[in-house]
């Protein structure tokens, strides 16, 4: 059965904002989370035989532990939300059984992180988070992140990175080539690859 579980919602948001503690991200904010769980909700329907309440928990804690994208330790954000994840699922008596499940869509839903989704419910998961770093709300989670660490739009002597290697650190302009622009062909599911 497909969650409209106010009530769910309402707590996982209020975990977030706990743990967040007033820190600001615009582009890994409540707003996020919420537009990652309507995409997810969407791709399950069509999709079919998901569970939606470890998809739900999931959307909803991906991003709890948000390190900064210029962080040496940013590519263990997910295996850090998906530990805090299990143990605030577990103290509200959440489904046992199902923290493994809601681990792993979290775990495997990060880019950096490379790691493979192997269930329907984080292949899902990481298609929906994808699909929010694309069009117009990509672009402008982009460039505020950018501006957010002090990263310039772009390199004024060489834009397109022609004669010089990319470098997402430092131009705003180059994490379209290192990275959005080839989310497109990491799409699991066919309702992701045709919405990306």
């Amino acid at each position: 059965m497909f969650s409209n579980d106010v009530t769910a919602q309402a707590r996982f948001e209020a975990e977030a904002a706990r743990v967040w503690n007033g820190m600001t991200d615009v582009a890994h904010d409540v707003w996020h989370l919420r537009r990652v769980w309507a995409r997810a909700r969407d791709i399950a329907v069509e999709v079919g035989d998901v569970d939606l309440e470890v998809l739900e928990a999931a959307a909803f804690l991906h991003d709890i532990i948000n390190l900064p994208k210029d962080d040496p330790a940013r590519r263990t954000a997910s295996r850090l939300s998906a530990t805090h994840a299990t143990t605030y699922l577990r103290g509200i008596g959440f489904n046992e059984t199902k923290l493994n499940a809601v681990a792993h869509a979290i775990e495997a839903h990060s880019f950096s992180a490379n790691i493979k989704a192997e269930t329907l419910e984080a292949q899902i998961l990481q298609d929906a988070d994808r699909l929010d770093a694309m069009g117009a709300v990509g672009i402008a989670r982009c460039f505020a992140v950018s501006g957010a660490l002090g990263r310039a739009l772009f390199d004024g002597d060489d834009p397109l990175a022609i004669e010089r290697g990319l470098n997402d650190t430092a131009y705003a302009l180059d994490h379209f080539e290192v990275k959005l622009l080839r989310l497109e062909e990491g799409m699991n599911t066919s309702p992701a690859l045709r919405l990306a």
